[in-house]
């Protein structure tokens, strides 16, 4: 590490008025972009970077990074306030997030959504600048069959994140199962369960699925409430004081937000996988060691600061081996390794050689990206806070519109909107009758990564399977998967004996006033 040149290179950063104007500009855009349901982070930055080609690497890199960093928060808006997350890394933060804003706490949850991404992501960073040829050379080990340990690893969290009900958390992740079968196969091209209608021929889009079972079900379920007379009216009585969690609060999130960012950057660093992921690893394992997992899903702060550290924990993560091996580590990266060689450096190992005041550079245009997206959030909570006193009539069709809007804008595709309504009735069966929602997603992104692996494996060792035990990592993963499954079935088990208990004590307490 040479540290004169690492400073000097931060200097240069954090003093260049092009630079912090660019990071501002991004990490404003990609907060804006990030709270509308469908428009992704990925999204943001493949849309500005034609803006960027008459700069200079930094400054561009600086706007393209703001745009990640900022997108990757405001996903956590929508999610928190209108139960849609902008992104599908905020799918799981609406777990505790929209739970929070129903009790009154839309700004508190915002503001810990905020102070965790920044702090996730400057851990993130961190890791980048001081660990990167380290991490992304572990990273690299992972074969098809660390991939298929990791993708199951991820399904074991389903669990965790079931609710008062395992068996009905597994039915859902098996109706997502089945979901992500429908189209053509991944390995072989084969055509499975489209019954001649085409537009199945690519399965069913993540992000217009995602949208119709949060946003469409909620709007279809406030209809129905208004339609009977039960929906009640949220006024933000809430005063923000502090656009910032207060010293109690970080007090009691803060080991959340180190694991929570820690998971984020090393899932991250690995080629393939992604925040969607992160998130809910994080919250699984967050939930699973807390000392009261009952409260987990009815709307506390652990919940919020561990997953929107880990969404943020993977930006960091995921320039890992886009530098050092000049492999993307998820959608977002891979637009920004075309935005760096479209300025002439190819990123890869001999950039450390050839390049490294650049690398440097970077480092530190993600560490002020981070600082950029928490000066522009704090200055938006109070706002955003607002928008629960909206008037629910009012509300619903735009919250109906905006959401028909971003499932159309991801394929420009008509077929998109027919699906999001089509989940959006599904999702609201689903939750009429208690089915936790967030099991389909989780299947329906670690579906495909799971067979596809598989079968990749099984054909590299000719069929045997059983070549996985020479894997010691696959092996790990595999080990840790079933710990979580016990664990989270022994935590739920606990969980719903203490509530039968104390539905008993209420009973009896009710039975003995005359």
């Amino acid at each position: 590490m040479n540290w004169s040149l690492l400073f000097e290179s931060y200097a240069n950063v954090f003093t260049s008025i092009q630079v912090i104007g660019m990071a501002f500009l991004g990490s404003l855009g990609g907060i804006l972009l990030g709270a509308v349901p469908g428009m992704t982070a990925t999204m943001g930055v493949a849309l500005l970077i034609p803006f960027s080609f008459g700069m200079d690497l930094i400054p561009s890199i600086a706007l393209l990074l703001g745009i990640y960093c900022g997108g990757m928060y405001g996903g956590s808006i929508s999610a928190i306030l209108i139960h849609a997350p902008g992104t599908p890394s905020a799918a799981a933060t609406l777990l505790d997030g929209y739970p929070m804003c129903q009790k009154g706490q839309a700004g508190r949850a915002l503001s810990i959504a905020m102070f965790a991404s920044f702090c996730g992501g400057v851990l993130g960073a961190l890791v980048m600048t001081f660990l990167s040829p380290m991490v992304a050379k572990m990273a690299m080990k992972f074969t098809s069959a660390e991939m298929l340990m990791l993708a199951f690893f991820g399904l074991s969290v389903i669990v965790s994140i079931s609710g008062k009900s395992i068996a009905k958390g597994l039915i859902s992740a098996f109706f997502g199962l089945l979901l992500a079968t429908v189209g053509q196969d991944p390995t072989y091209g084969a055509k499975r369960f489209i019954f001649g209608f085409r537009p199945l021929l690519s399965g069913f889009s993540f992000i217009p699925t995602l949208i119709g079972l949060f946003a469409i079900a909620e709007v279809i379920a406030g209809v129905e409430r208004i339609i009977n007379g039960e929906e009640k009216q949220q006024k933000s009585e809430e005063k923000i004081t502090n656009v910032l969690p207060d010293f109690s609060t970080i007090k009691k999130i803060w080991p959340n937000i180190i694991s929570g960012g820690l998971i984020g950057t090393l899932i991250g660093a690995i080629p393939g996988a992604g925040g969607d992921i992160a998130v809910f690893v994080s919250y699984g394992f967050n939930k699973s060691s807390s000392k009261h997992p009952e409260l987990w899903g009815t709307g506390i702060p652990n919940g919020v600061a561990a997953t929107e550290s880990a969404n943020n924990g993977c930006s960091g993560g995921a320039m890992i081996p886009l530098l050092s091996l000049g492999v993307p580590g998820d959608a977002v990266t891979a637009v920004l390794l075309g935005a760096f060689i479209m300025k002439g450096i190819q990123p890869g190992p001999m950039m450390y050689v050839n390049e490294l005041p650049t690398v440097y550079r970077v480092f530190a245009a993600l560490m002020l990206a981070n600082l950029t997206m928490l000066i522009v959030g704090c200055a938006g909570v109070r706002f955003f806070a607002k928008i629960v006193s909206l008037d629910k009539k009012m509300l619903y069709p735009i919250i109906l519109v905006v959401s028909l809007l971003g499932a159309f804008s991801i394929n420009k595709n008509v077929f998109d909107v027919g699906v999001c309504v089509l989940f959006g009735v599904i999702g609201y069966l689903m939750n009429k009758f208690e089915f936790p929602l967030s099991p389909i997603l989780l299947a329906l992104i670690l579906g495909p990564m799971c067979e596809q692996n598989f079968v990749r494996f099984v054909d590299v060792n000719n069929g045997n399977f059983w070549e996985i035990l020479h894997r010691p990592i696959a092996v790990g993963f595999f080990l840790v998967s079933v710990a979580t499954i016990l664990f989270s079935i022994y935590n739920q088990q606990k969980i719903n004996k203490k509530e039968s208990e104390n539905r008993k004590k209420a009973n009896g307490e009710v039975s003995r006033i005359p």
